[in-house]
This record gives C-alpha cells, sequence and structure tokens, in this order.
C-alpha cells in the first residue's frame, strides 16, 4: 500500500499572495503629481484638492506638495496642500 490516506491538508494548503494595501504616504510627507497615495478596496477614504482616485479606488496625487488626512462630516478625506 503505497499510497497516503489523507491528503486534503496538503492540498488545500495554499495561500493566495499578499495584495500590498494601504498607506504609502502618511501625512506631513511630499508627494510628487501621480505619487500614489493610499491603496484600498473600496473608497474608505476620499479625494480631496489635489488627489483623484483610479478605477481600483487607489489614491494619487495631481499635484506636488504635502500630503494632509482629515475628517469631515464623519467621513475621511486626504488632500494634497502646495507649498
Amino acid at each position: 500500500m503505497a499510497h497516503t490516506k489523507a491528503q486534503g491538508s496538503v492540498k488545500g494548503n495554499r495561500d493566495s499572495r499578499p495584495k500590498r494595501r494601504g498607506v504609502k504616504v502618511y501625512g506631513g510627507s511630499k508627494v510628487s503629481p501621480g505619487g500614489i497615495i493610499i491603496r484600498q478596496v473600496g473608497s474608505r477614504v476620499n479625494p480631496g484638492p489635489g488627489v483623484l482616485m483610479g478605477r481600483d479606488f487607489t489614491l494619487f496625487a495631481i499635484e506636488e506638495g504635502t500630503v494632509k488626512f482629515k475628517t469631515l462630516r464623519g467621513k475621511k478625506y486626504v488632500e494634497v496642500i502646495n507649498g
């Protein structure tokens, strides 16, 4: 009998690769145009002035400046301030 009896634990042992989501540039840091600020699933954080949202909800800067996070009426926003 040269077979293994229970293979279920080995077959189901694969894991998906990490997605590397999260905040890439924190508040007070400098960012250049096109720089990714946040990678996220869904619009947990919304774009403010100087920031756009991509198709996959990635927030990126459209101008050079400093990153600032703020909460307004219970919603989180990220903006890029010149200077």
